[in-house]
């Protein structure tokens, strides 16, 4: 499958992000247990996909290397609120639209993998299950902060940007890459 070596090595990059951006929830978050502890346990289990990532990109004998990282998740948060508390809404809710859109994008690249690279296909479905969680529980934080209102419709609204985003960016071998053409 052509570019396999290179969404493998960036899905590592996004486990990485992933876990440290659940993190950075933690401390920054108004201290609420069961946000806080949601957002731990989705640290940690970013953490073991990265770990399993490694697995798969040395089973596939693929060198680790940094890959350069797509702009989709830049530009999402190009229209998050500069204020707080919204500001931490939005952010939360754009966490929750990239793990939607890493679900639904890792479903079709298992989908498409050759017989051949069946234990890759398996990975990949492992994780859909995961990132379908992650996104509730970013939802589910933004819906419990002090001030947080309209979150739904920020949601619309966010999600409106993305697909915009997704129409706009060109299309690169990135699990986030656009629709746009290829250059």
């Amino acid at each position: 499958m052509p570019h396999l070596h290179a969404l493998l090595l960036e899905q590592a990059q996004l486990e990485k992000k992933a876990a440290a951006a659940a993190n950075r929830f933690l401390f920054v978050l108004p201290q609420n247990a069961n946000v806080q502890r949601s957002l731990s346990q989705l640290a940690r289990e970013e953490l073991v996909h990265f770990e399993r990532t490694l697995r798969v990109i040395d089973q596939q004998q693929i060198a680790f290397v940094s890959m350069p990282p797509s702009r989709y998740a830049s530009q999402l948060k190009v229209a998050c609120e500069s204020h707080l508390p919204q500001r931490l809404v939005d952010e939360l809710l754009v966490s929750a639209l990239i793990e939607a859109r890493s679900c639904e994008r890792m479903r079709c690249l298992a989908r498409a993998l050759p017989a051949a690279l069946a234990s890759v296909a398996e990975f990949y479905l492992d994780l859909v299950e995961a990132e379908a969680r992650h996104h509730l529980v970013y939802v589910e934080a933004a819906m419990n902060q002090p001030g947080a209102t309209n979150v739904a419709e920020r949601f619309r609204m966010l999600a409106l940007h993305e697909a915009n985003t997704l129409a706009t960016l060109p299309f690169t071998p990135h699990l986030h890459g656009g629709h746009g053409n290829a250059d």
